[in-house]
């Protein structure tokens, strides 16, 4: 036989497998999603979620829970797509800049009160809580309260929630859990914060 009839065969069998594993998966609902993780790009793959979701003409909506009303590139782009999205930034900045507990407490518990609104609507395709695990890190919010609202909200929405430090009962409640590693980071060697790369 000769190397490519093998890689053939082998590919065959592969196909043969796959498609089995496919054909068994018949359950279709919406995810509670959580990326989380030291690394760069976990709003920013939530944001590609969003994008694709739009491709198919679904509503979609931003809570953010740290970040102030300073203008970023994914809002800004977004935003042309205001029939279908709504974006709610709620934060007041980094945690370390407010350096006010209890308005950084305030801010998370009205950036929550938007998200059970939104976690209540069955017309959205998907909800994104950016930088939530920072406000529940910080006990900003309470967690048993966040994941009672999480869980029940309605059958087809799928929720991503983003940050570093992820709850244990939040990754143990999630049907996908993606971890961001730093492997290496431009700011280590001295590169400021770009456009069109951080904001």
């Amino acid at each position: 036989m000769s190397e490519a009839e093998r890689h053939r065969a082998k590919m065959v069998h592969r196909k043969a497998v796959q498609d089995a594993e496919v054909a068994a998966k018949t359950v279709e609902k919406g995810l509670l999603i959580v990326h989380t993780g030291p690394g760069k790009g976990k709003s920013t793959a939530a944001f590609g979620l969003m994008l694709r979701m739009l491709g198919h003409g679904r509503r979609c909506a931003v809570v953010q829970f740290i970040k102030g009303a300073w203008s970023t590139g994914e809002r800004t782009a977004l935003s042309r797509f205001d029939d279908l999205v709504e974006w709610h930034t709620m934060g007041e900045g980094f945690t370390w800049e407010t350096q006010d507990r209890d308005r950084d407490v305030a801010a998370a518990t009205r950036a929550w009160a938007q998200a059970r609104v939104l976690l209540s609507r069955d017309d959205l395709g998907l909800l994104i809580l950016d930088e939530l695990n920072i406000a529940l890190r910080y006990g900003y919010l309470d967690l048993g309260v966040v994941l009672a609202d999480l869980a029940a909200r309605p059958a087809g929405l799928h929720v991503v929630v983003t940050g570093r430090n992820a709850k244990p009962e939040l990754l143990a409640a999630a049907d996908l859990v993606s971890e961001i590693a730093a492997v290496k980071h431009h700011f280590a060697a001295g590169v400021k914060a770009q456009q069109g790369i951080e904001f």
